[in-house]
């Protein structure tokens, strides 16, 4: 009798620890708004931009990323992307104007997507046995989770230590740091170069036609929406809009005792619910379908999102909705990508991953930016909420007809 493959392997092992790293510092932008904006007297949509447009060129790289991998290698695609997102976080540090901010996350995003979930998602995938991928996806999303645990108070520590564009530059040393694990990133070659050139444009252009692979696209948009606006104007939102903190509560004995360090709190228990929720959505991913799933997942945000906006906002309903959403925070991400490897295939599947991913990362650009320009215009965040619950129950409908069991590739060879 064969022995059982193994789940943790070196490669799942390197490719979560990059994956945490970059995770940690993208999460912690949206404690840089309040000291950004009150150093320079910037309106709130000025480093929102600049966090939006990290998101867009996150998605409009994904893709790109996933293709360089596939064509000269896992390892030198996510060593171009920690260059690039340590560069970015470089010139960030000397940056005084908003235009300068927005240009240089255009680096940082393009270093998150060659750090991030499509490269590493489509690495870990091919080197796990059937299986164990969708535990091994879901293990590398957790890590992702469990950055943003660390993150977010690690930059407010940092930031009681030394300004703001010292954390930048440590940041940047972390990143490239996260290259040491290099070595341990190994998996299966998916083709030969000859085989690359023939087939990925008919594989590509066969999932463009698929009806089910437009709806995985058009599914993901909310779930980028919701993320990257929780993300980057949670800890203001809270810090300016939460009940005070009690002197004497469980709270204060925490040494939680502004609404400022409440709301860099809430992002991290947001990634530790996300922990569970993901590893959850993993084993899940292998016993139920996936579309039902992710409707499932789309429909609990879209019912917490509506119940915490009409909540009067205390440090108590703070923690419950964070610990709440956590749960389904990235739970979304193993699946979607296992959906795709299901119908598609492995050999492309960083590429067709980061094609869906994009439509996460427009979801993104428009939470964020919509966020800063709202929060301007209207003094409040309460019109972006309701739209981020409309978008999440058209995500929860239109994943239902996806056609998962059809596999309209299935003829394409897997890795």
């Amino acid at each position: 009798m064969a022995q059982p493959s193994p789940l943790v392997t070196p490669v799942l092992l390197a490719g979560s620890f990059v994956v945490l790293v970059g995770f940690a510092i993208r999460a912690s932008f949206g404690v840089f708004q309040l000291p950004i904006a009150t150093e320079f007297h910037w309106p709130r949509a000025e480093f929102s931009l600049a966090i939006a447009i990290q998101n867009l060129a996150w998605g409009f790289g994904q893709p790109l990323f996933g293709a360089a991998a596939e064509k000269i290698g896992d390892r030198k695609a996510i060593i171009l992307g920690a260059l690039a997102y340590a560069l970015g976080l470089v010139l960030s540090a000397g940056a005084t104007t908003p235009i300068e901010h927005q240009l240089y996350e255009v680096l940082v995003g393009m270093g998150i997507a060659g750090t991030g979930f499509g490269v590493v998602l489509a690495v870990v995938g091919r080197a796990s046995s059937p299986e164990n991928r969708s535990m091994s996806l879901a293990i590398v999303t957790a890590a992702g989770s469990a950055g943003q645990v660390l993150g977010p108070p690690l930059a407010e520590g940092l930031l009681a230590l030394m300004p703001w564009q010292s954390v930048f530059v440590t940041f940047a040393a972390l990143i490239l740091g996260s290259l040491l694990v290099l070595p341990w990133i190994r998996s299966p070659a998916p083709a030969s170069r000859a085989e690359l050139q023939e087939s990925m444009g008919a594989v590509v252009l066969g999932a463009l036609r698929d009806p089910s692979f437009a709806m995985i696209f058009m599914g993901f948009f909310s779930c980028g929406y919701q993320l990257a606006f929780i993300t980057a104007h949670f800890p203001a939102f809270v810090a300016e809009s939460c009940g005070p903190i009690m002197l004497g509560s469980v709270l204060h004995s925490m040494g939680i005792t502004t609404t400022q360090a409440l709301g860099a709190v809430a992002i991290s228990i947001i990634g530790l619910g996300n922990i569970a929720g993901t590893i959850l959505a993993g084993w899940a991913g292998k016993h139920f379908t996936k579309k039902y799933l992710l409707a499932g997942i789309y429909t609990g945000r879209t019912l917490i999102a509506a119940w915490f906006i009409l909540t009067p906002m205390t440090p108590s309903t703070v923690l419950l909705f964070s610990a709440l959403m956590g749960s389904l925070w990235l739970a979304t991400v193993p699946l979607t990508s296992g959906l795709v490897a299901h119908l598609y295939g492995l050999r492309y599947m960083g590429t067709l991953y980061g094609i869906v991913f994009l439509s996460h990362q427009l979801g993104s650009f428009v939470g964020v930016w919509l966020g800063g320009r709202l929060y301007d215009a209207y003094g409040n965040y309460e019109a972006v909420w309701w739209i981020g619950v409309g978008v999440g129950a058209f995500s929860a409908l239109i994943h239902l007809p996806i056609r998962e069991s059809a596999r309209p590739l299935a003829a394409v060879p897997a890795a």
